[in-house]
């Protein structure tokens, strides 16, 4: 018998066991990201990965995408627990009320045995370009989930006889892209290889052993993460921001958070007085609303903590409902995740800036500056999604970085090569917006430039933030220039579906981050 089931984990123990995880989580997301067909997972890494226990509760994640991650760490506990799993088994999902986050993020899952005991489970997921709505790029301005594309319930893909053929060319055929089938088979084989790296380690270790180093693993990350947020004193706290607009004629939409806060670090995080669910698609399903309060208080932990079920477990959520952060079933959805989630790590900051002066930075730039366009050229259907970043809010000890992915993405660019090799797509400017950022004693960061020119006709649709109301400075520092969406020169709203023809341009200028201190 290993000598690990007989004691209980000591330190080193644990912190090998830590890191062996969380590297399963890495090469998952390798082989992802290099079996991938398209750009959006290949070169802009629009995945992430993570393990789970038998009972759904993180074990391990990589450090991919934190919307992905939150919202699996909230909900993956009720999503396993809906079945009877065998071994050898795959069930995708994308339904963002199951906790997904919006329907072109597709998840995989897939259980782990050992002598017919279920052990763990293996999860990935990747943003697909195009997910079978009417619009390219699948990020329609939508007024209901239907709109959004093709939905996937937990579906059963692949059995222990192999991968169930018919399943998978039906949800190819619905989806009605190109690349799906080849970055499905990408996802599949990341999941083959956690399974891989995963069996051998709890092999050695025993079930017995493996057990005590989750619950080990838990308990020893409950404790760092209460004393981490123990820095906040105990306390109700108030923050509210603002997203523009709906995109269907409701602005502005308010978003405020109340954060009580116990002697023990415990922390309660209440939505009252949030708008309600709205006609367009900004709405949040409750799992994306978890993912940014679980992202902005872990930037409070170390660095080193390890992320599991235990990282969270002193947090405790409360959204009424048919609000914005937690709409109901069958609500649009699709810019939810990549926009009212950071708005409300903005109301989180707001919420604590007062107490935490040192620690919370000015607002980012507040937006994924979401850009979706296809059409046809040469017979062939084309779509393709991007985000772009912004700037950074400074803090106490820094400016803020330009031209960046800020808190719910760290998605890259795609390679101007790639995009006009690709694509009936020219990039004429790719360049920082100078100024953009606020002043203060530490300057915010500066925004982005991106300009596209048209080869042939396309459909395209545009969803960002920040247009109307600038990202906020902090302690007399400047709020940052809002963006600016604009069309052969011409203003255009911030979210907006249009036609172009060929020698069109669109340029995306995004906002900057705001301001720290008083200027000298």
């Amino acid at each position: 018998m290993h000598a690990l089931q007989l004691r209980i984990v000591n330190s080193v123990e644990l912190t090998l066991f830590a890191s062996r995880v969380a590297a399963v989580c890495e090469e998952m997301g390798a082989v992802l990201q290099r079996a991938a067909f398209s750009p959006n997972i290949r070169d802009r890494l629009d995945y992430s990965c993570a393990l789970f226990s038998a009972d759904g509760g993180l074990l391990a994640q990589a450090a991919h995408i934190p919307v992905h991650l939150g919202s699996m760490a909230y909900a993956m506990a009720g999503l396993v627990q809906q079945r009877s799993w065998q071994p050898m088994e795959m069930v995708v999902v994308n339904d963002p009320f199951l906790g997904g986050t919006h329907l072109p993020d597709v998840t995989l899952i897939a259980p782990l045995f050992m002598d017919d005991r279920l052990l763990a489970f293996v999860v990935n997921r990747a943003h697909h370009a195009h997910i079978g709505a009417a619009a390219p790029g699948s990020m329609p301005l939508s007024r209901s989930l239907a709109d959004e594309g093709v939905v996937i319930p937990p579906t059963l893909v692949a059995t222990a006889d192999g991968l169930l053929h018919e399943v998978v060319n039906h949800l190819v055929d619905a989806v009605g892209s190109d690349d799906f089938a080849g970055d499905f088979a990408a996802q599949r084989s990341a999941n083959l290889a956690g399974l891989a790296r995963l069996q051998p380690l709890l092999r050695s270790m025993g079930e017995a052993a493996f057990a005590a180093a989750v619950t080990a693993l838990n308990s020893y990350s409950e404790t760092i993460a209460r004393r981490a947020l123990g820095v906040i004193p105990p306390g109700r706290y108030g923050g509210e921001d603002f997203l523009d607009d709906d995109g269907a004629g409701t602005s502005p939409l308010a978003i405020r958070v109340t954060l009580e806060v116990a002697a023990d670090g415990g922390v309660t995080v209440d939505f009252a007085g949030t708008a309600r669910q709205c006609a367009g698609n900004v709405n949040c399903p409750l799992a994306v609303t978890a993912a940014a309060v679980y992202y902005l208080l872990r930037t409070l932990m170390p660095e080193t903590i390890p992320v599991c079920a235990g990282t969270f477990a002193a947090i405790t959520l409360q959204a009424t409902l048919g609000s914005l952060v937690n709409a109901n079933p069958g609500a649009a959805v699709v810019a939810g995740n990549v926009e009212t989630s950071s708005r409300i790590v903005d109301a989180l900051m707001a919420a604590l800036a007062p107490v935490l002066p040192q620690l919370i930075p000015a607002a980012s730039h507040g937006s994924m500056n979401n850009v979706a366009m296809g059409g046809r050229e040469l017979g062939r259907f084309w779509d393709y999604y991007e985000t772009i970043g912004g700037g950074m809010g400074a803090g106490s000890e820094g400016g803020g970085l330009s031209g960046v992915q800020t808190h719910m993405t760290n998605t890259l660019n795609t390679p101007i090569e790639v995009v006009e090799s690709r694509f009936p797509l020219r990039i004429r400017r790719y360049a920082l917006r100078r100024g953009s950022g606020g002043a203060g004693q530490r300057r915010g960061g500066d925004g982005m430039v991106r300009e596209y020119e048209f080869l042939s006709p396309a459909s395209v649709t545009l969803i960002s933030e920040r247009r109307q109301l600038a990202p906020w400075g902090l302690a007399g520092g400047a709020a940052a220039l809002v963006g600016e969406n604009r069309l052969n020169g011409e203003l255009l709203p911030a979210k907006v579906a249009l036609q172009v023809q060929a020698g069109d341009r669109l340029t995306v200028a995004t906002a900057g981050g705001g301001g720290w201190g008083h200027s000298h």
